[in-house]
């Protein structure tokens, strides 16, 4: 079973500690739940969210807010930057999702 980490119970994502695969993720850490499943793969390092987050929502991590939905985001589905606005670098919107190559400069 694959593994992620909730690092603050107020959390509503946890961390793969490993890359995950559909079904269910052992959650360790503060969490409240010691299971989740997963609906989707998640890479290694990535979020996972572990309850339905709304459009304009919180994406919430150490406990701390880290970014806004920019979708509403399923329980289980991997949570990075095709559904999240950072709020505190906004250059982030303008990243590929899969490599991080800038999408806003053009190379030639």
């Amino acid at each position: 079973m694959a593994r992620a980490f909730q690092i603050d119970i107020r959390d509503n994502v946890v961390t793969a500690l490993e890359e995950i695969l559909p079904g269910p993720v052992q959650i360790l850490g503060d969490g409240a739940k010691a299971q989740y499943d997963a609906a989707e793969k998640i890479p290694d390092g990535h979020k996972m969210a572990i309850r339905k987050i709304e459009q304009g929502e919180k994406i919430i991590k150490y406990g701390v807010v880290i970014g806004e939905a920019t979708k509403e985001i399923a329980p289980g589905s991997w949570v990075h930057l095709h559904c999240v606005r950072s709020l505190y670098d906004e250059r982030s919107s303008h990243l590929d999702p899969e490599t991080g190559v800038p999408l806003d400069t053009k190379y030639e």
